[in-house]
């Protein structure tokens, strides 16, 4: 049975409907068989009597709590996505208001999740969230202490980029995605790499060889020393004018929320299935360069020139229908919208409509990156 991932970060999901509060509140726990048995809890809560508000813990994982939207009530029956897992849970509460039995659904796939109201004899333990790490030296140069490189699943979906305390990891991506990110370069501004850089695709998980917990652009460095030791990469620079997205706020201001520099939920940027169909890309303590090149990399034919001027890190998510051109073909591979739902928006829709920002297509003169070897790692 195909594992499911439940990825480590922190949201609430909205709950809205006609449940009384004294039927839904509490705390909920099941367990969730998918290729092992995990533990799931969902906290649901009425604080101010008109909203729902549930949270969800995967707790043999992460002490961490998952996003959610889209949730609806309709009498004793539930339903709410899990918008940065791609799932939905659909449940009915039971007559004696203490069971709640549904089905979980991830990547098209089902599986049964039922819920009992936990008490305080049965309530599982939440493990606390680890203390926050100190930062990394602004100045320090870090590289991977160790290194684990292996192949990525070939039925993988979406890629990303990730920081969890000290550790760090890459899912799904290619040479060229490496080169991309590590350099904050587009695809068109990497020339001569062989066909197999933009193919073949590993996973890769270590720990930096610095005290502190990196930044992304540390993370950049380490991943640049990586390319040089285990890829054997070697290149040169260049010049050359390209056809660039500019991004822009659109007329009526930006949509963003500032992130909250309290959270523990750490930095991400990720795409994945959406739960209503198409693709979302989850980011959390991102800056609009960071959005730009993940965008370039992944989704747009050419580079992302940032002119919003805006100089925060966000927390935010987009849903939308990728065109063929897009991360491979990865509509085709997308699981179809579930009946009666809306096919998502186009990106360029959907970056005004929810992000109030817009992409306008522009010249512009852009550095260039000329491979001259690269190689095939070794697995560990």
């Amino acid at each position: 049975m195909k594992k499911i991932v439940l990825w480590m970060i922190a949201c609430t999901t909205l709950l809205t409907g006609s449940l009384r509060a004294q039927s839904m509140a509490g705390d909920w726990q099941g367990t969730l068989k998918a290729g092992k048995d995990l533990r799931i809890v969902v906290k649901i809560v009425n604080d101010d009597k008109t909203v729902w508000k549930a949270t969800m813990y995967s707790i043999d994982q992460t002490p961490q709590p998952f996003p959610g939207s889209s949730v609806k009530v309709d009498g004793s029956t539930i339903k709410f996505d899990v918008l940065t897992l791609g799932a939905t849970y659909n449940g009915k509460l039971g007559s004696d208001g203490n069971t709640l039995n549904g089905t979980y659904t991830q990547a098209g796939k089902d599986f049964p999740l039922n819920f009992a109201r936990a008490t305080k004899e049965t309530a599982w333990v939440i493990p606390e969230p680890p203390a926050k790490l100190p930062p990394m030296a602004k100045d320090a140069k870090p590289a991977f202490e160790v290194a684990t490189i292996k192949l990525s699943k070939p039925e993988q979906m979406g890629k990303g980029f990730g920081i969890r305390g000290r550790r760090v990891q890459t899912i799904n991506t290619s040479i060229m995605d490496l080169i991309e990110f590590a350099y904050k370069v587009q695809v068109k501004q990497v020339l001569n790499a062989p066909a197999w850089a933009d193919t073949q695709k590993y996973d890769i998980s270590g720990e930096p060889d610095v005290e502190g917990q990196p930044t992304y652009d540390q993370l950049k460095i380490m991943i640049q020393a990586l390319l040089a030791d285990r890829f054997k990469l070697t290149f040169h620079r260049d010049k050359k004018e390209l056809s660039v997205f500019a991004l822009t706020v659109g007329k009526t201001g930006s949509k963003l929320k500032v992130s909250d520099e309290s959270s523990a939920t750490g930095h991400t940027l990720n795409f994945h299935p959406g739960a209503q169909g198409g693709l979302v890309f989850t980011a959390r303590d991102a800056s609009m360069h960071e959005l730009g090149e993940a965008m370039e990399q992944t989704m747009l034919d050419r580079p992302m020139s940032d002119q919003t001027g805006l100089t925060a890190k966000y927390d935010f998510d987009i849903t939308f229908m990728p065109d063929d051109s897009m991360m491979g073909g990865i509509a085709s591979k997308l699981p179809p919208p579930p009946a009666g739902a809306e096919i998502p928006p186009s990106l360029f829709t959907a970056f005004q409509d929810q992000l109030g920002l817009k992409l306008e297509p522009s010249k512009a003169p852009v550095e260039v990156l000329v491979v001259d070897h690269v190689e095939k790692p070794s697995e560990d």
